[in-house]
């Protein structure tokens, strides 16, 4: 990263990306700061408000990245961040309702403007749609037993928090194959979150418009938690090396994943794998 450079995070957080990036574009590179997160916003704005007017942060999807930066009169970035999945702010809030650690409402939506919750629709779908989520975005092996505790229970009573549906995935995954590693009921809350909050819909497309306003050598990095969006990134980028071999390369040939002494520092960065393409100046061809 470079002095002048103009930097997009689209998944703002904690601003923490943010900040490096500003600190590694000093004295006067632009940071344009997108999350659909307006607790994200307003925390990530107390945290850098002391870069001033280098510093533009916007309440949105990265889906419209395009219409955003147009809108800013923005034809070309150097650097584009996209750090995939929960952020830990909202882990730690009981309240959204992302965690089972901690007791809450079953919401899960990163954009509270949205109508639909965890709630919604594990009170509402038919168990088929239901399993056919657990699997499709959760990789859950037991969708089936999972999907008809749900409906059993809610036939009786709704499931209206997180330790309560916790618990009721706990009890319907046969306890000598639980894992000693991961809670029980860690795929079904990332299956949920996912679909309360769409992820998976548009993120090709998010991507490919992404590579499209990077300058030349300007990257596109983004981190994934879980292999259906690796899988996604991996894809593609390696779509766009192939059919625009002259315009945009592999950075990452095969992905960048924490080291040991981060993992132990940083816990939840175990999961994490970083892919990354490059625009190529147009005189290299």
């Amino acid at each position: 990263m470079r002095p002048h450079a103009v930097c997009l995070d689209c998944t703002l957080g904690g601003g923490g990306h943010a900040e490096a990036i500003l600190e590694a574009t000093a004295p006067d590179g632009l940071l344009i700061g997108v999350d659909q997160d307006e607790e994200a916003i307003q925390r990530a704005g107390e945290r850098l408000k002391g870069y001033g007017p280098r510093v533009r942060l916007f309440r949105e999807n990265f889906k419209n990245l395009g219409a955003l930066l147009k809108a800013q009169s923005i034809v070309g970035v150097d650097g584009i961040l996209m750090d995939l999945g929960v952020s830990t702010f909202q882990l730690a809030d009981s309240e959204r309702g992302f965690s089972f650690l901690a007791d809450g409402p079953l919401d899960m939506r990163m954009d509270r403007r949205s109508t639909v919750t965890a709630g919604d629709l594990v009170n509402s779908l038919p168990e088929r749609q239901l399993a056919q989520i657990l699997f499709e975005y959760g990789e859950e092996r037991w969708t089936r037993r999972i999907a008809k505790a749900i409906a059993d229970t809610r036939q009786k009573m709704p499931i209206t928090t997180t330790l309560q549906l916790a618990d009721l995935v706990r009890r319907a995954v046969p306890r000598p194959v639980r894992s000693r590693r991961l809670h029980p009921a860690t795929k079904t809350f990332q299956a949920l979150r996912i679909a309360v909050n769409r992820e998976l819909d548009s993120l090709s497309a998010a991507l490919s418009d992404a590579v499209s306003f990077l300058n030349p050598e300007g990257r596109l990095c983004v981190i994934a938690f879980h292999s259906l969006e690796d899988r996604i990134v991996k894809r593609t980028f390696k779509a766009l090396a192939q059919t625009e071999p002259g315009r945009v390369r592999l950075v990452t040939k095969k992905p960048i994943v924490p080291s040991r002494e981060e993992i132990r520092m940083n816990p939840r960065s175990r999961s994490a794998k970083l892919r990354a393409v490059e625009r190529v100046r147009e005189n290299t061809l």
